[in-house]
């Protein structure tokens, strides 16, 4: 079980502090959203470090009684099956209480010695305690089919039952319990050891960025770490961190786009040779546990973790790529419209809109519940638990990790919402895009820790459904044709980021890891290389990628956290605009099914949480009808443009 906010609910969205807009009538900490912060201390009963180690106490005594059935799994009836997983619930619950309490708040803060020190014992605490109850899995397996379907056939396991039935899949890649015990063990040390060191090296990275020039320099001087003009008349610089550099890669103004991504590079450039280091510790990690647990190919592992088939998972790629034509068109037309013969590759998430207003906390919490109004009251009212009770913590600070996700945490307490709020409208989206996972995870609570969360591929359903419903009252609500081209635009933007980006990140995946087991060690040159590449098959002819673009692999969490996982992106978004189109084709009436779906979490098999709400996973058609949703978004964004010209 995850003993930290899981991997599949990272969200790629990241930024940072915007400054004031005076016009907007919002305070500067209404804008930054500086006091929004989530409360942890519940997790541990209010006691803090204490509360950690009564959590662990907790499941050190539960996994004692789990102990007690070793060498009896297979005689066990239903009742007996039932007691064991019971108390195996208590470990887990347990264990995630304290990891997450932990984790999160190293997440806010990775600067701090005492909370890493905090984490990491509790993560090697949790691993020993693990390590104990792996022959659960391994008696388990050795069920025969038939028992095995008799046992599943008791109610008294149906708090567990799609759980049991999905570890069997393991059945050919389990090794010997000695083997899984240091596996399990040596993890901390290993695989979560390199993490940590990631996170922490990006998390510090700082650059330097002048003022936005419609800031001012009054502006300018309230910046934290702010240096002063020299005799040359040299702007004044502040330092931040790199997602402010990020952020600005969507300014109207390409100089400033320009200045950002030199900046952003510049930040990179130290430590690009530690960071290849990790990745190919990390390819190199996976590839010994693949070929330890017989797996024949590099994704076959995250793959049999999603329920896909590789097959699949290869129709999904496929049919992706086969559709590089669309970002291809939207760049080309863009370059277009932003008056320039061709991007350069700091220029693919300008704004084709002259400002991008700032839209303060407030406003958007109204904004993002009203829009879940509009579909449910349901869950605009538990939507607003989130704000009401400090479930979310979003400004922006020193040490914070970038991005945004939610931690599901454990069933017996609510999710977790984490932000890097700069009061730009692509926040307010991404503030619905967490609230929905946010919201799917509190549904499913009553599910309990075996079937709480979902595979990584359906994960995403929620969080892309509830921003495509913010995003359609907001459009609704635009009539200006100007505005209304950014917002369409916007959204093309971000379904190409989640389907084709993320689709060309998966073949720069597949590059490193077959070349780390074919090659061996990668050089950071030729990790740029294959970077480059695998980016320009989705580019095409539309975008220049600088030289410098080659490094910029090297922020990137997901391929050292969670490698293959980026797909799922892909798999989820198409997921989720087909389950938005049968909402809009069926009206209120779908309502009742979808939230059905939510509330079974990971409970039943993909598949048939797809036919809860009318979708067909296994048929190979499913990825093209969303790729065709993809497609009437670029026509109308390029409707728009032209009634802007």
């Amino acid at each position: 079980m995850a003993l930290s906010p899981r991997p599949g609910h990272l969200s790629v969205h990241a930024s940072d502090a915007a400054t004031l807009d005076e016009a907007s009538g919002s305070s500067d900490a209404d804008l930054r959203a500086s006091d929004v912060a989530w409360d942890l201390e519940p997790l541990v009963d209010g006691k803090g470090a204490d509360g950690v180690e009564a959590q662990l106490e907790i499941a050190t005594n539960a996994a004692e009684r789990v102990g007690m059935c070793r060498g009896t799994v297979a005689s066990l009836d239903g009742d007996g099956i039932a007691s064991m997983y019971r108390d195996l619930a208590e470990v887990y619950e347990a264990l995630g209480r304290a990891g997450n309490y932990a984790s999160l708040k190293f997440t806010v803060d990775t600067n701090d010695a005492g909370i890493a020190n905090l984490m990491q014992a509790t993560q090697e605490r949790s691993s020993r305690i693990g390590s104990e109850l792996v022959f659960v899995e391994l008696e388990w397996a050795e069920v025969s089919d038939e028992r095995v379907d008799e046992l599943l056939a008791d109610p008294a396991l149906d708090f567990c039952a799609h759980h049991l039935r999905s570890m069997r899949r393991y059945r050919p890649h389990l090794l010997t319990e000695p083997e899984e015990k240091l596996l399990v063990e040596k993890s901390v040390s290993g695989a979560s050891a390199w993490v940590r060191l990631f996170d922490e090296l990006t998390s510090a990275i700082e650059i330097d960025l002048a003022p936005l020039p419609s800031h001012g320099a009054e502006a300018s001087t309230s910046s934290a770490g702010a240096e002063s003009s020299d005799d040359q008349g040299e702007p004044e610089t502040f330092r931040t961190g790199m997602a402010e550099g990020l952020t600005r890669l969507s300014h109207p103004d390409r100089a400033v786009r320009a200045e950002a991504a030199a900046a952003v590079t510049e930040g990179l450039r130290p430590g690009l040779k530690t960071r290849g280091y990790i990745l190919n510790t990390i390819a190199s990690d996976h590839s010994i546990d693949d070929r330890l647990r017989g797996h024949d190919h590099w994704l076959s592992s995250r793959n049999l973790a999603n329920e896909a088939s590789d097959e699949s998972v290869q129709a999904l790629v496929d049919a992706v790529v086969a559709r590089y034509d669309i970002p291809q068109r939207w760049y080309a037309l863009k370059a277009e419209m932003l008056g320039i013969d061709k991007l350069a590759d700091y220029d693919r998430m300008a704004s084709v809109a002259d400002t991008d207003a700032e839209i303060g906390w407030d406003e958007a919490t109204e904004l993002v519940l009203g829009a879940y109004e509009s579909f449910s009251p349901e869950l605009a009212e538990t939507g607003r638990r989130f704000f009401d009770e400090n479930w979310i913590d979003a400004p922006t600070r020193p040490g914070k990790r970038q991005g945004a996700f939610c931690a599901y945490t454990v069933p017996s307490h609510h999710p977790y919402l984490l932000l890097n709020w700069t009061g730009r409208r692509r926040d307010v989206l991404t503030l619905a895009h967490e609230l929905g996972h946010g919201l799917h995870a509190q549904l499913a609570r009553p599910q309990g820790v075996f079937h709480q969360t979902t595979p990584l591929t359906l994960a995403e359903t929620a969080s892309v459904f509830g921003e495509t419903v913010t995003f359609g009252r907001l459009l609704d609500a635009t009539t200006e044709p100007a505005a209304r081209l950014g917002l369409l635009a916007s959204q093309l933007e971000d379904s190409i980021a989640t389907v084709f980006r993320q689709t060309a990140m998966n073949r720069f995946e597949h590059e490193i890891h077959t070349g780390r087991r074919e090659q061996g060690e990668l050089s950071v040159e030729r990790i740029g290389e294959l970077w480059i590449e695998t980016q320009s098959e989705m580019l095409g002819d539309a975008v220049e990628l600088t030289e410098d673009y080659s490094m910029w692999w090297s922020y990137i969490p997901h391929f050292i956290g969670t490698p293959g996982y980026v797909y799922a992106y892909a798999y989820g978004q198409l997921l989720a605009l087909s389950v938005y189109r049968r909402y809009t084709e069926q009206g209120p009436e779908f309502v009742p099914d979808y939230l059905e779906m939510l509330a079974a979490g990971g409970s039943l098999p993909p598949h048939e949480l797809g036919h809860l709400v009318g979708c067909d996973l296994a048929d190979p058609e499913f990825w093209n009808g969303g790729l065709d949703i993809i497609a009437s978004q670029l026509d109308a964004t390029i409707e728009a443009a032209a009634a802007v010209s």
